[in-house]
């Protein structure tokens, strides 16, 4: 993939996440002012999920533009990997919001207080709208990496929490029963908190150079092993940099005549590319050392 297709790929999630942002500040701005003046807790606890989404898309935005920047001497990876500390922020700040909203949820249950149907459903509405909208902007970019899926997660989840505040609005509007309002809220925090510790397990598992996803080391070994002049595999590693750009390194003993005859420079071909379109992740970015049998003993440090 050219350099040239991935700019222009960034800077239209720029675009999309710089909309999306608007809207979702916009219409914080508007609940803030809804949740005063009805107040409402479910309406307090989506201002508050705006409030984090509104950051996040802000922190998704930034990552999305450092990601623009090339790689230095002091930073061979450039900022690839701002995305994943994006999106463990953002999802950290939704932890703590989900459990704040389940704990004031509680309370209220015990003390509830009175709730203006009226204001709560014209907000829930404008709120719902604004949700869908922004939906709609980032929709087609949802799968382009772990920061733009966690954006638009954080929208999906904030239109249900506008469905939650307008259902809120109706139940009291129509039997003046107001614990649904705390009840909403709790909703909404039971939406907020298994979506950010899943985020954040996603973005820790980057940041701790795990396995990637779907590529079973063992697999990768044997298929080495069974390659013609192949005696042995070891300092076998693959973690993920950044979404879409997960990378692997290993030693390689080749025969003795590999590096006589010329052929090591074959071999590292195969190599390449079985490990590019073998498995069910493809690794495009893969790093043989080449080595004689006896080498091994001459390193330092020997892993996995």
């Amino acid at each position: 993939m050219s350099a040239g297709h991935d700019h222009g790929a960034a800077t239209t999630h720029r675009s999309r996440l710089a909309i999306a942002f608007a809207i979702t500040t916009t219409i914080l701005v508007a609940e803030v002012i809804g949740a005063l003046w009805t107040g409402s807790l479910a309406l307090l606890v989506d201002a508050g999920h705006m409030l984090t989404d509104a950051a996040g898309l802000l922190m998704a935005l930034v990552a999305a533009s450092l990601a623009l920047r090339p790689p230095t001497a002091e930073r061979t990876w450039g900022f690839r990997r701002a995305e994943v500390l994006a999106a463990g922020a953002q999802a950290t700040v939704l932890l703590g919001v989900g459990i704040y909203a389940f704990v004031e949820g509680v309370r209220r249950l015990y003390e509830p207080h009175e709730v203006s149907s009226t204001g709560l459903l014209v907000f829930g509405i404008v709120g719902l709208a604004a949700n869908i909208a922004s939906m709609l902007v980032l929709s087609t970019g949802r799968t382009a990496n772990l920061n733009m899926r966690a954006a638009f997660l954080e929208v999906v989840n904030d239109a249900l929490g506008s469905v939650a505040v307008i259902v809120s609005a109706i139940v009291i509007a129509t039997t003046g029963w107001v614990r649904i309002d705390s009840i909403a809220g709790m909703l909404i925090a039971a939406l907020i908190i298994p979506r950010a510790i899943i985020i954040l397990r996603e973005a820790g598992h980057i940041l701790l150079e795990s396995t990637p996803k779907g590529l079973d080391l063992d697999d990768v070994r044997a298929h080495v092993l069974a390659l013609p002049h192949v005696q042995d595999i070891h300092d076998l590693h693959a973690s993920t940099i950044a979404t879409g750009l997960p990378v692997l390194s290993a030693h390689v003993v080749l025969d003795e005549e590999c590096f006589t005859d010329g052929h090591a420079a074959e071999m590292l071909a195969q190599l390449q590319d079985c490990v590019a379109a073998h498995f069910e992740v493809s690794i495009e970015h893969s790093t043989f050392q080449l080595e004689p049998p006896g080498h091994a003993a001459r390193e330092h440090a020997a892993h996995a």
